[in-house]
């Protein structure tokens, strides 16, 4: 029976000659990537990759080989890509990105829309990154305040993208996509969630709550000790409207601090959520491909092949260029059932060569990739 000892030390040399040919075949694809840089070839040739990895995986002697072959030299023909894009950028042959850099994002004599009613959580987020003397409007929907900024009405839109509780607002990234609309900021709101009845009232004259659905779940242990009936409404603010409308001290409704203000209520009680930590990540929107000098998040969105390996592939762009990934989602690709498009955040700057790498082989490797902002 043979050592272990002399087993080990026939793999350790095996692997220097692997690191060896590995460098060896490294150096040529430098050569390949000068060619390409003289005559502007792809750097991604997919028929040959795959006429390679055929005649590659003919040379093994049984399937169990022939399996580790073939994602050995994917990994191997993906780090050649890699290099070959990271030589094409130090060229100069990676074209410039449509985004221009500005030093902040103007923040005076601009006009604001969001979604809802005053008193909206989104107004909320709206002054915390505008301030409160910001020249504003609001719409009924996020598809009426994407077309606002698409058409010049407002400079930007304050949209809800994410909430820590609830998720995604799916509705957002759809839209992101169908509108030629950029994100330069982002502003997380803690939700609040107060009890708030006419001037007056008290907590034993409440007999029915109103509010947003998503509010009423949050709040359900709340409601349910004391038994009150629960009425759903198309968001917080309306419900604050609704009450101080009616004047009944028997209602009351669930919304920030900002609605009650603005519709003359007293707050009964102010924080009855269940989750106090609860927050949604707000993005700011304008129709102008700009990003802050000191931006440090971007984010994506692309189609995959649907075919084995294909995400895993796209994602080794952000390994390779050793960039953080932060999320990633899906979304349905409309009339290609089970196809689906996947949007990402990462860290990182437009001006980043790593950054430009990246992207570069996420263009080249990926469907209809774009960028949706750095901010």
């Amino acid at each position: 029976m043979t050592d272990l000892t002399v087993l080990r030390e026939e793999i350790d040399k095996i692997d220097r000659q692997i690191v060896d040919l590995y460098e060896r075949r490294m150096n040529v694809c430098r050569e390949v990537a000068e060619y390409k840089i003289r005559t502007g070839k792809k750097v991604l040739d997919k028929e040959r990759e795959k006429a390679k990895i055929s005649t590659l995986t003919g040379l093994a002697s049984n399937d169990f080989y022939r399996h580790g072959i073939e994602e050995l030299f994917e990994q191997i023909m993906s780090m050649s890509r890699k290099l070959q894009y990271q030589l094409l950028a130090e060229a100069g042959a990676i074209g410039k990105l449509a985004f221009m850099e500005v030093p902040s994002i103007e923040k005076e004599k601009v006009r604001v829309v969001f979604q809802g009613v005053e008193g909206a959580n989104s107004e909320a987020a709206m002054r915390a990154y505008f301030g409160d003397r910001v020249n504003s409007f609001h719409v009924a929907s996020f598809r009426e305040a994407m077309e606002a900024i698409e058409e010049g009405m407002a400079d930007f839109a304050v949209l809800p993208i994410e909430n820590s509780s609830a998720g995604i607002v799916s509705e957002i990234y759809d839209l992101l996509v169908e509108f030629e609309n950029y994100i330069v900021g982002e502003q997380v709101l803690k939700i609040e969630s107060c009890l708030m009845g006419v001037k007056g009232a008290k907590l034993s004259d409440i007999q029915a709550v109103y509010s947003h659905p998503q509010a009423l779940m949050q709040t359900a242990r709340y409601l349910e000790e004391h038994g009150w009936q629960q009425i759903s409404m198309s968001n917080t603010a309306a419900a604050a409207q609704m009450v101080a409308r009616e004047q009944d001290k028997s209602r009351a409704a669930i919304g920030n601090s900002l609605a009650a203000r603005l519709y003359g209520l007293d707050i009964l009680e102010p924080e009855i959520s269940y989750n106090s930590s609860n927050s949604t990540r707000f993005i700011i929107v304008t129709n102008q491909k700009i990003y802050r000098k000191d931006a440090e998040k971007i984010s994506i969105c692309c189609e995959i092949a649907h075919e084995s390996g294909s995400l895993y592939h796209a994602m080794s762009h952000f390994i390779y260029n050793r960039l953080n990934m932060c999320k990633i989602e899906s979304r349905p690709i409309e009339g290609r059932n089970w196809e689906y498009r996947f949007f990402i955040d990462f860290e990182g700057n437009l001006n980043d060569s790593a950054v430009k790498n990246a992207l570069r082989g996420l263009r080249d490797e990926t469907r209809n990739m774009r960028i949706l902002g750095n901010y």
